[in-house]
């Protein structure tokens, strides 16, 4: 049963990752396209906007198919962490709730990303996992990317020191 639910959340997380980036890269699902996501992506201080925005994206794609496939675990779903918790970053404005353009659906994908990572894949996956040291060092190099990200958009926010001289 464990095993079962494993898998059931990794293909949600998964596909709900695919879903997420191709509304980034090609405007399916509603989404703004990468014209479209890139202006915003500018307007929150990640510049250049339309070429973070394709990193994202991939960041995402990938991310959620080695969450899938349990390939290599835990680097899909730290993957998908990293890219959510910048994703948090980028809508605490609109609050709590998604209807708002809030944080709820990043910090759920989030959560639910660290589960997987900490449990791991459940026996229906494809392919080894990491190493031990691989993912130390997989997830210090994507704190630190997120990281920086998180403080760039937090830093290029209206009234941020930089922009009082303007």
């Amino acid at each position: 049963m464990r095993d079962a639910v494993l898998l059931g959340s990794r293909l949600l997380l998964g596909g709900y990752m695919g879903i997420h980036a191709s509304q980034k890269l090609w405007g399916k699902f509603h989404g703004p396209g990468l014209d479209g996501i890139g202006a915003a992506f500018e307007k929150n201080g990640l510049k250049p906007g339309r070429q973070l925005a394709t990193a994202a994206a991939v960041t995402e794609i990938a991310g959620g198919a080695l969450t899938a496939t349990g390939m290599l675990s835990p680097a899909g779903p730290l993957t998908v962490a990293g890219a959510m918790s910048v994703a948090t970053a980028f809508n605490a404005e609109g609050g709590l709730m998604a209807a708002r353009g809030g944080v709820e659906l990043p910090v759920s994908y989030a959560t639910l990303a660290l589960t997987l990572a900490a449990t791991g894949p459940g026996k229906y996956k494809i392919g080894p996992s990491l190493p031990g040291w691989v993912t130390a060092a997989g997830v210090i190099g994507g704190a630190v990317a997120a990281g920086a990200l998180i403080a760039k958009m937090i830093s290029a926010k209206p009234g941020a020191p930089e922009d009082a001289d303007a």
